[in-house]
């Protein structure tokens, strides 16, 4: 393999942790890991180590599925060395709390590092600092006309 294509797999292996973290398909997500991962989230409030203390965790925090979540990476820096890599990404986040009709939109960056196992590359650590975070309520009169959990995605606004 070469140095772009460990870069691309990397960027597929991020790029489908949050997109399993939003679809709430945690134990998937878990899978992107090694089994002996650690994560520090928002900037070391929440620190786990190993995949089931990572689902466990998840799975009460943003299992409901009215906690609609949109996790978007960008701006990758990977720099890969041999079976080791590391990474850090742009996050902009945004989490719908319709049982309490708020909503909390932030920015981060995520520090990652990878290691590539016989099934390809792995999380080995991921943890985010954020830039900044606002929560407040949702504007007067908002509502969901669609989320991947209530309408399977469909819109009802067609």
């Amino acid at each position: 393999m070469t140095l772009s294509d460990d870069r691309y797999e990397i960027e597929r292996l991020k790029h489908a942790y949050v997109r399993l973290l939003d679809t709430k398909q945690f134990t998937a997500m878990c899978d992107l890991m090694v089994h002996d991962v650690t994560v520090t989230y928002g900037g070391g409030a929440i620190t786990l180590t190993g995949r089931q203390a990572v689902e466990d965790y998840l799975s009460k925090a943003m299992g409901d599925p009215t906690m609609l979540t949109s996790h978007l990476v960008s701006c990758p820096e990977i720099d890969v060395d041999g079976d080791t890599a590391t990474g850090r990404w742009a996050l902009v986040d945004t989490v719908i709390v319709e049982q309490h009709n708020i909503v909390i939109r932030g920015a981060s960056t995520y520090e990652d590092r990878y290691v590539r196992t016989p099934e390809g590359w792995k999380i080995q650590h991921t943890g985010y600092k954020r830039l900044f975070e606002e929560i407040g309520p949702r504007p007067e009169g908002t509502r969901t006309t669609a989320s991947y959990f209530g309408t399977d995605g469909r819109s009802s606004l067609v």
